[in-house]
């Protein structure tokens, strides 16, 4: 069975941090690329951050480039996204997906598997 777990989410002030993470199993880690999304209430998901196969390939959209920072560890099984100078705005569910090499990107139809999500709330 394939799981994707998402943690570190939680209470955090505005300018604060955080760094979430998301473990899997059931799949062979090293051959997804991995998505961080997020929804908050009352809009559509939308894509922050990818990481492909190859560590060094990453992918955030201009709105968040320079806060937020995904990495992953493969011998681990697990892919971060660390959060800088959160805002009200960054309030959110924020969820993990998986898709398999060599689909990337931020385009949600490419993801197979997708974790239950962590919220994130930012108090100004």
């Amino acid at each position: 069975e394939v799981q994707l777990v998402e943690s570190g989410g939680g209470l955090v002030q505005a300018g604060g941090s955080l760094k979430l993470s998301c473990a899997a199993s059931g799949i062979a880690f090293e051959k997804f690329s991995i998505g961080w999304f997020r929804q908050a209430p009352g809009k559509e998901r939308e894509g922050v951050a990818a990481i492909s196969t190859l560590p060094d390939y990453t992918y955030s959209p201009d709105s968040v480039k320079g806060r937020f920072t995904i990495s992953r560890d493969n011998a681990k099984n697990l892919a971060y996204l660390e959060i800088h100078d959160l805002i009200p705005d960054d309030t959110a569910v924020y969820y993990c997906a998986a898709a398999p090499d060599p689909l990337f990107g931020l385009f949600e139809r490419i993801y197979d598997y997708w974790g239950q999500g962590t919220q994130v709330t930012v108090s100004s």
